[in-house]
């Protein structure tokens, strides 16, 4: 199958290197600005992988017009600036799939919507979710993970193509679930950060429990089936970011208590803001997703407004 992948961040060039490895012909693009593609070029690796001879890297996203499957890993807010470009194209009878999670800020809008609003007809948007760093992929540890879509033919397809020994796919069934869902973890791995900054990581059970329950509510208020919170897009991925030395987010919420720099991307921080706005229009109440945002964008205090949690009204836990 001839793939194309946009974004050479680390798991762009994650999924590149795995697909390329299942026999597929892969084209890696990356923009002409990027220290990631810069370093691609001349070197073929980055700080974690090394590509092989057989992925084409290019600058120009033409390249990639001739590609049966486009992958996208970027940033999720920069996802509407990237399809106007696409759109410049005119791409047909392609199937995208979108590997990042988030919610655009300002419409509050699933990456799907949003590919949606550009993307021909004749093309299919999937999703491709779940628990994974890239270091483990690379070293050969494996995990499990979802792709959903509308098309039922889109999903087997994609399974059949995307399917090895270091994956293993499972069939999704509710986009909204799995979209807000998969977003929405980010922003509970930046709290367990900020609990491991104040020492207080004994919490983080607590922390699982409580914010699968709220994020279950988000996504039955919003059409969703509550179930998918507990599945590989939201709980399935909470290892992976709310307690991995790998998790950016879960490092951004720790890092975000003791003062330390951090110079990489955590989704999570946008995500939290989008998720306030969809509270309020949907009327399901977030508690752990709003002290975040009261933390990171009010200028709460963390440990007091992490401790109010506590001391919440006393209810029956399901």
């Amino acid at each position: 199958m001839k793939i194309a992948v946009i974004g050479c961040g680390r798991w762009g060039s994650l999924i590149t290197w795995y697909l390329d490895r299942l026999g597929h012909d892969l084209t890696l693009y990356g923009r002409k600005s990027s220290a990631h593609m810069s370093r691609f070029l001349s070197e073929r690796k980055n700080d974690l992988l090394t590509l092989p001879e057989s992925v084409k890297l290019t600058t120009s996203l033409s390249d990639i017009a001739d590609a049966e499957v486009i992958v996208i890993s970027i940033a999720s807010q920069g996802l509407r600036g990237l399809w106007q470009e696409l759109s410049a194209l005119g791409l047909k009878d392609k199937i995208f799939v979108l590997c990042m999670k988030g919610i655009e800020i300002d419409t509050g809008k699933r990456l799907s919507e949003i590919s949606e609003e550009y993307a021909d007809p004749s093309c299919s948007v999937a999703v491709w979710l779940g628990p994974g760093h890239v270091q483990e992929f690379y070293a050969g540890i494996p995990n499990c993970m979802v792709i959903d879509a509308k098309s039922d033919a889109v999903k087997q397809k994609l399974v059949e193509a995307f399917s090895g020994e270091l994956i293993r796919f499972y069939y999704g069934a509710d986009l909204v679930g799995n979209e807000v869902g998969a977003a929405a973890k980010n922003v509970i791995g930046i709290a367990a950060g900020m609990l491991d900054g104040m020492k207080l990581s004994t919490l983080k059970g607590a922390l699982m429990s409580r914010g699968t329950r709220e994020i279950a509510r988000l996504i039955a208020a919003m059409g969703g089936n509550e179930l998918s919170a507990y599945g590989l897009c939201h709980l399935g991925d909470y290892e992976a970011t709310v307690f991995s030395p790998y998790s950016h987010n879960r490092l951004f919420g720790e890092r975000f208590i003791t003062g330390e720099a951090c110079d990489f991307l955590a989704e999570g921080y946008y995500t939290v803001k989008a998720l306030i706005a969809l509270s309020e229009r949907y009327g399901v109440e977030l508690p752990i997703c709003q002290t975040i945002y009261s933390v990171l964008y009010e200028g709460a205090d963390p440990e007091k407004a992490l401790g109010a949690l506590f001391h919440r009204s006393l209810k029956q836990e399901f």
